[in-house]
């Protein structure tokens, strides 16, 4: 199900918006790469707008823009993948956040992945995986909505989570 934005009257200001991205940036957010599609014809984001919608049942939103090359894969495949990353996974962020130009399937490269249960690559040693299945996306401003049912839980905490706050990545630990 598609929930298309009601026409923009917010009135938001270009000082606005700016003055909105850095308080962004001071908010210590969880690192995800969210992961779409099957074989070659996959990519992914990172994404640190990933919460808990309901526990029973499970369910999961993530706010994914409308120009990424993964909505049109999550749209298509009608599922998703949230990999939460631990401390040690940086290089990983760093390639799905397109460091160095890197798109489409190559972000893959560099790490294990496993194929859930809907089809979805998800990282073999995430702190927390969750394979989801495209319950409703709901379009508002540049980005998707996207409510995703949990089809699949895969654990591995490694003691760490790797976190972003003020525009860079952040490991920190459990000790």
């Amino acid at each position: 199900m598609r929930v298309a934005a009601p026409p923009a009257t917010d009135g938001a200001t270009d000082d606005t918006t700016a003055r909105f991205r850095e308080a962004m940036r001071l908010i210590v957010g969880n690192v995800s790469v969210i992961t779409a599609g099957v074989g070659e014809d996959r990519s992914g984001l990172v994404a640190i707008s990933m919460v808990s919608l309901s526990a029973d049942p499970p369910k999961v939103i993530v706010c994914v823009n409308r120009t990424s090359s993964t909505w049109p894969l999550i749209d298509r495949y009608r599922h998703f993948g949230v990999n939460a990353l631990a401390a040690h996974h940086q290089e990983v962020a760093e390639r799905f956040s397109g460091f160095g130009g890197i798109k489409g399937e190559d972000r893959y490269h560099g790490a294990e992945w496993v194929k859930g249960e809907t089809g979805v690559s998800l990282l073999a040693d995430a702190s927390v995986s969750l394979d989801c299945r495209l319950e409703e996306m709901i379009d508002r401003g540049s980005h998707s909505i996207i409510i995703g049912a949990v089809a699949s839980v895969r654990i591995k905490d490694a003691g760490t989570a790797l976190t972003y706050w003020r525009g860079g990545y952040r490991g920190i630990s459990a000790a």
